[in-house]
Formats: structure tokens, C-alpha cells, sequence
């Protein structure tokens, strides 16, 4: 343990890897969780929880209104700052192989309390993932089986899909990892096959036409369209610029909304303490991820634009629709399935993340072990993966999410933030540390990270900043009312403090 005491404590980063070393004793059971996972597994995990609502609906909404044939270009952007991002995931979570991630990395660098608003901050991300992907996993099921809208469209008093799948998937979940790797690899294997389809098919009806311009000109938006008050996002209430559409600032304002289209990817770092060879599995799963899911996206983005022009795209369904625009309407069956599939995915990795997020926090005694307790059998933390599915299926079923969408976006690029520093904070701090994998030219390269993180920070709206800081006061009230004077390290103090002051005493 570090000598700092009080909220700014630090986790010493040799305990974090012994707990995970340690042979289980004879009632240690319970807090221990098995290694099953190879690097495979980890990338099926990725790309199960990325390539769901992005590719599906973003592109379409974002070549329309802001990129144009340039949304390719908004994709890599986000690509490469989920890239840099990864490289400092990589790094830590070989070192560190750990439940908790960013959370468990935050506590061995700049101390409890910021580990508790990131952990905190990934528990609302991964939890509003899983709620708002349960409401389009509804959607997309009454639009293929032509359901009763009242049970499962948007505007439904109670959403029985959104509560029943995401019910499902919680069972899933507690059963055990090796059941939810099963099922995350099945469903991965049926959406990466599809959007596969839709590259190998769509490219034959590409036309140059539809790519030209390929950066639409630059021009304002529309008084009546305009974004105003709360809704308007950071860096235009600080500027008070007028936004406009298109050019190199549309691409730009693109790739801030598509990168939810990467969100979630860093779940795979809160399978670390689950995977056989952490150095090599690690950096491998998560790198491997964002490689396959970018070429796709890219690769999709280039067949829906050639297909049909920008301005004529669906933002409802654009890969669907365009395809029934080129006459190949039997095609948008198989697009909805991959999009049932790939929105099942997301829900199970998002509810089996916020279990491990969980565990750690309770492993370290910010929240009640109880709830952090490992099934005997199972070897899941299958109190808290229970808790975290009942709240999902809650607020599936009963709360309209989208305009908590973008909170999703602002907890990941948060995350990330934090890890970008995290990084460069135990080169210096612990230049001594085994480290399997090393991000290149560092601080330079976590710092940009950082800072590009934040910029993309900005694009988001006031209000979802807003509600951002509210989730983050009612994290604060539990920690100072119970993790604080709960947490481990704040006992191994105070038991220091006795015995140094016994030794004192005459």
C-alpha cells in the first residue's frame, strides 16, 4: 500500500498482481475467478459487444447529415483514437491482468477516489449500453417477426422484449464464462458473416457517382436545425460558432457520433484475470478487436455509400433499405437477422462486464463483499451480475433512452482519458514493472490519447454533460457515506496506525 492517506490512497500495483497469482486457500473460494479465456475468446467478446448499433444505424444517419462518401474517413478517426486508446489498455491490462480495468488501473496510479468515479463512470456505461441495445434489440425483432408494437415498438408503456432479453442474457451471464464465450462466439460468428455478405454483394453495385464529391462542400446549417440551449454541444456554447454541415468539419462531427460505434471495446480489459495467458492474450484480444471491427466498418461505410447516394440513405435502416433501393429486397431479412445478432451480443458482453466491474469494487470493500461473492460453481460474481440485470431490464422496459444515448459515449471516452494517463503516470512512477507489452513513444503517444479524447469530449451536448456530473454526485454521496471508510486500504491504515502507535507507547 501506498503511504497516502485519505481519498488520493493508492493500491501498491505488486498486491494487484499477486492477488491474481496466488494459489486459492482453503476459504478463498469465493474470490477467485477461473481462467478460460484464450485470445480468441477475448476478440469474440470485442467484437460481440462493438459491432452492433454502429454499423447498423450510424452510418446511414451520418452520411446523410454530416460526412457524406466521407463517413469512411469519420470511421477511421474514431478508429485511431480507440487505436491509441488500446495501445495504453494493452499495456496495462498485460501488466495487470485484472477485473475492474480502468478502474484497477486508476487505483494503482492516482488514487481511490478517482478509481471510484471510473468505476462508477463504467458502471452507467455499460448498464445504459445494455438498456438502450435491449430497446433496438426489441425493434429490430417486431420489424422482422411483425410483433405487436405495443409490447415491443419504442413507444410501448412497458417494452417486454427489452425486459425479456435482457433477462435471458442475464442468466447467461451468471451461468458462467464459459457459457457466455459459447453463445458471444455464435452470435459474433452469424453478424461477422452477414456484414461480410453485404460487402461481398453490395460492392457489385457500386457506382462512382454516388462516391463524388466524396467531401461534400461545407455549408451552414439551417436556423430551424440548429442545435440551441442545453442540446448544443460544448465546444459551440464555449465558441458560439455557427455549426455547419458537411466539409472537413462535418467529417469531424461525424466521427465524434460514430465513435459509440467503438464504445465497450475496453469490456475486454475486464476480462484479464479470466484469460489463460494474460502478456500475450491481452494485447492481442483487444488490438485484434479494434483491427477486425475497423475494416469492417470501413468496409461497410464504402459499399452503402456506392450503393446509393448519401442524401437518398435511410436513417432508420440505411444498409437494409439500400440494398432494397438496388432491387435486392430479400437481402434485408438476412441484415435484420445479423442486426438481432449482433445487438444480442452487445447486451451479454455489457452485462458480463458490469459483473466484473462490480466484483472489484467489492473485492477491494467500496461496496459490500456480499454482493461480490463468486458462485462456488459457477465462478461468476453471480449476486452482483444479478443486481446489474434486473436494474438493465428496468430501465429497458420502463424508460425511454434516447437522449441518454450519448452518456454511453462520454463514460468510454472518460475511461479512456483516464487509462491514456494512467500509463504515462506508472512509466514514471514504476519504470520497473514487468511489462509484456509496451506502448510505443511514451508520453507522447498517451498524452495525444488524452487530449484527443477530450476533444471528442466536447462534441457531446451540455445536457449530457449534466446528467454526466448528477450520476457522478450520487457516486461521490456512496463513496464518502461507505466506500470510503470501508474500503481495504482504509483498514490496512488504520491497523498500521495501532500498531505503530503501540510501539510507541512506553
Amino acid at each position: 500500500m501506498s503511504d497516502k492517506q485519505g481519498m488520493l490512497r493508492t493500491k501498491d500495483i505488486d498486491d494487484v498482481v499477486n492477488q491474481n497469482r496466488e494459489e486459492p486457500g482453503a476459504e478463498s473460494h469465493h474470490v477467485r475467478l477461473s481462467k478460460r479465456l484464450s485470445a480468441w475468446d477475448l476478440m469474440g467478446f470485442g467484437i460481440g459487444i462493438v459491432i452492433g448499433t454502429g454499423i447498423f444505424t450510424l452510418t446511414g444517419i451520418q452520411a446523410k447529415n454530416n460526412a457524406g462518401p466521407a463517413i469512411m474517413i469519420s470511421f477511421l478517426i474514431a478508429g485511431v483514437v480507440s487505436l491509441l486508446a488500446a495501445l495504453c489498455y494493452a499495456e496495462l491490462a498485460a501488466a495487470v491482468p485484472t477485473a475492474g480495468s480502468s478502474y484497477t488501473y486508476a487505483y494503482t496510479t492516482i488514487g481511490e477516489i478517482f478509481a471510484w468515479i471510473i468505476a462508477w463512470d463504467l458502471i452507467l456505461e455499460f448498464a445504459l449500453g445494455a438498456a438502450v441495445v435491449s430497446r433496438g434489440w426489441s425493434g429490430y425483432l417486431q420489424d422482422v417477426l411483425d410483433l405487436p408494437t405495443r409490447f415491443f415498438g419504442e413507444g410501448s408503456a412497458v417494452n417486454l422484449g427489452a425486459v425479456g432479453i435482457a433477462l435471458v442474457l442475464g442468466v447467461v451471464a451468471i451461468r458462467g464464462i464459459k457459457e457466455s464465450k459459447w453463445v458471444t462466439n455464435t452470435l459474433v460468428v452469424v453478424k461477422v458473416s452477414v456484414c461480410l455478405f453485404v460487402i461481398a454483394v453490395g460492392i457489385f453495385f457500386v457506382k462512382a457517382a454516388n462516391l463524388t464529391p466524396y467531401v461534400p462542400p461545407s455549408r451552414p446549417v439551417p436556423q430551424a436545425e440548429r442545435l440551441s440551449g442545453l442540446s448544443q454541444p460544448l465546444w459551440q456554447w464555449v465558441s458560439g460558432a455557427n455549426p455547419s454541415a458537411f466539409g472537413i468539419a462535418g467529417v469531424l462531427v461525424a466521427a465524434a457520433v460514430v465513435f459509440f460505434a467503438y464504445s465497450g471495446f475496453e469490456a475486454v480489459a475486464n476480462l484479464g484475470e479470466e484469460s489463460k495467458d494474460p502478456a500475450k492474450d491481452m494485447p492481442r484480444g483487444l488490438l485484434g478487436t479494434l483491427a477486425i471491427c475497423t475494416l469492417l466498418y470501413v468496409a461497410v461505410c464504402f459499399v452503402l455509400t456506392g450503393m446509393v447516394h448519401y442524401s437518398k440513405l435511410s436513417e432508420g435502416a440505411p444498409i437494409s433499405d439500400a440494398f432494397h433501393q438496388v432491387g435486392l429486397g430479400w437481402a434485408g431479412i438476412l441484415i435484420g437477422i445479423a442486426a438481432i445478432a449482433g445487438l444480442t451480443s452487445v447486451i451479454l458482453v455489457d452485462l458480463v462486464a458490469m459483473g466484473r466491474i462490480g466484483f472489484a469494487l467489492c473485492r477491494d470493500g467500496l461496496l459490500p463483499a456480499k454482493i461480490g461473492e463468486v458462485h462456488p460453481r459457477w465462478r461468476t460474481p453471480f449476486r452482483m451480475t444479478g443486481l446489474t440485470t434486473v436494474a438493465v431490464a428496468v430501465l429497458a422496459g420502463f424508460v425511454p433512452l434516447d437522449k441518454l444515448a450519448e452518456m454511453v459515449s462520454i463514460g468510454t471516452l472518460f475511461a479512456f482519458f483516464v487509462v491514456s494517463l494512467a500509463v504515462a503516470i506508472l512509466r514514471r512512477t514504476k519504470p520497473q514493472m514487468e511489462r509484456p507489452f509496451r506502448v510505443p513513444q511514451v508520453p507522447l503517444l498517451p498524452i495525444v490519447s488524452a487530449v484527443l479524447c477530450l476533444a471528442l469530449m466536447s462534441s457531446l451536448a451540455l445536457e449530457t454533460w449534466l446528467r454526466f456530473v448528477v450520476w457522478l454526485v450520487i457516486g461521490m454521496a456512496i463513496y464518502l457515506f461507505y466506500g470510503r471508510s470501508h474500503s481495504k486500504l482504509n483498514h490496512r491504515a488504520a491497523r498500521f496506525s495501532r500498531t505503530t502507535a503501540g510501539t510507541r507507547t512506553p
